[in-house]
């Protein structure tokens, strides 16, 4: 096999071909390139492909990683050594609107599926960030749009096609091969198959989508959490509330607390109805700015979320759940986002995000506090990288504590040997041990410890 992808062949590239560099570094989404080099990077054409790269690093003794979209902040796709699949030509979307499902391959898009089904009244709930591909997202959880009343986006898959560590092609579902499909929904990059499709249930299309938000001075951030924990305990499902602590967009350069509400109704009067709690919130006075009610379209939602972490981008990011709700959480990080050397960078809060009381038996995605904070670094300059990644780290210890657990599809795994464990419920944890014993006996997927990946 060559790496010249004639026909009958794998296209390889090998560690010191002409051009290996840059398909390295291009299976990062993120600018800030690990130094991590896989020996070999197999393009797949199609699930063949990939049943047949899987045998070949069997054999050559090669560990396996995958590769869909390569938007983890980490890079973790890259490892050290061994072999990277990339599965960006697996692009198939087939939507059966009779039926309410489609099947997609791991490279599509969420703005890809998203343009698919609007024309036909059907919806999902991909990511907030439109550019990321389903094939991480789905394997990782998803904390996608409408959690309240979709759940987490993993929720959504009732069927998968998976290469095991044998290189054979298997069907997964809640009858067959029933606890490899569990861990397709939540494991992420300890995966120990190469999902090449998955079957998603879809939704029905919102009528509208409304959105209200609220800007406040970074002072009022104490009473703004304990509003935003108030009002989400009194909102209906189809609301989404998010916050953002972050430098206001009016070239100021002050920090602000922004708090916004998605609202996902089948008409303008239930969407009104729907957010009438957030409207009377006994602080609107004190906003420095106010949005009531302003219809927006699905694409709308996405381009903002691909404003704010741009392609080209240097950054960082680093998760927390917490039992202890944003009250608590939110204010120490408000504080050090005030100290942020980039004016990019952010705090993105939210409670219940994966919906009230989500916590699915029956997925490895494991739910592991009632609100979720992610800390973004975000800069443009190479030379600005220790101060960054610094702040950040600095600003993520200082809420540890208050933590029950990260979100393993955007947390730094690489920040703690504790970290991919306390991203799972312990009996998921468990369980994910036990699978990978039974799937993949002689370790061909490369596993999740820290100690695995060098960091270069």
């Amino acid at each position: 096999m060559s790496a010249g992808g004639q026909a009958g062949e794998l296209e390889l590239v090998r560690r010191g071909d002409p051009g290996y560099e840059e398909v390295r570094a291009g299976m990062v989404w993120n600018a800030r390139k690990p130094a991590r080099s896989p020996e070999v990077i197999v393009r797949a054409a199609d699930e063949r492909d990939v049943a047949r790269a899987v045998r070949l690093a069997r054999s050559a003794g090669m560990p396996v990683a995958v590769r869909a979209g390569g938007h983890n902040w980490i890079g973790c796709s890259l490892r050290e050594g061994g072999m990277l699949i990339d599965l960006s030509r697996l692009r198939g979307c087939a939507v059966d609107a009779a039926s309410g499902t489609a099947v997609v391959g791991p490279a599509v898009t969420g703005r890809e599926l998203a343009a698919a089904l609007a024309g036909r009244d059907l919806a999902f709930p991909v990511g907030h960030c439109g550019s990321v591909a389903v094939g991480g997202y789905l394997t990782s959880g998803g904390l996608g749009w409408n959690p309240g009343a979709w759940g987490p986006a993993c929720g959504g898959v009732v069927g998968v096609e998976a290469v095991t560590a044998d290189g054979e092609l298997v069907r997964c579902d809640e009858r067959d091969n029933a606890d490899l499909f569990w861990a397709a929904r939540g494991a992420g990059a300890g995966l120990f198959a190469v999902v090449t499709r998955f079957r998603l249930a879809l939704r029905r299309a919102p009528a509208v989508i409304v959105r209200s938000t609220y800007v406040f001075a970074l002072e009022e951030v104490e009473r703004v959490a304990s509003w935003v924990e108030e009002v989400a305990a009194v909102l209906p499902a189809p609301v989404e509330l998010s916050v953002i602590v972050g430098t206001r967009a009016d070239g100021s350069g002050r920090k602000v607390v922004s708090v916004t509400a998605t609202c996902f109704a089948g008409s303008r009067e239930e969407a009104g109805r729907s957010l009438e709690a957030f409207g009377a919130c006994p602080w609107a006075g004190r906003a420095l700015e106010r949005t009531r009610e302003e219809p927006v379209g699905f694409d709308a939602l996405l381009d903002a979320s691909d404003g704010v972490w741009r392609h080209g981008d240097r950054c960082a990011a680093d998760t927390l759940w917490s039992a202890r709700g944003l009250a608590a959480v939110l204010p120490p990080l408000a504080r050090e986002l005030a100290r942020a050397p980039s004016d990019r960078s952010l705090v993105l809060a939210s409670p219940a995000p994966a919906g009230p009381g989500r916590g699915p038996a029956d997925m490895a995605f494991s739910v592991l506090g009632s609100s979720y904070v992610v800390g973004y670094a975000i800069w443009d300059d190479p030379a600005d990288d220790a101060a960054n990644e610094g702040w950040l780290r600095t600003a993520m210890d200082g809420v540890a504590p208050l933590g029950s657990g990260h979100y393993i599809a955007e947390t730094d795994l690489l920040a703690g040997p504790d970290r991919v464990r306390r991203s799972f419920a312990p009996a998921a944890w468990e369980r994910l041990g036990r699978l990978r014993g039974r799937w993949d006996p002689d370790g061909v997927f490369a596993p999740f410890p820290r100690e695995a990946w060098r960091s270069g």
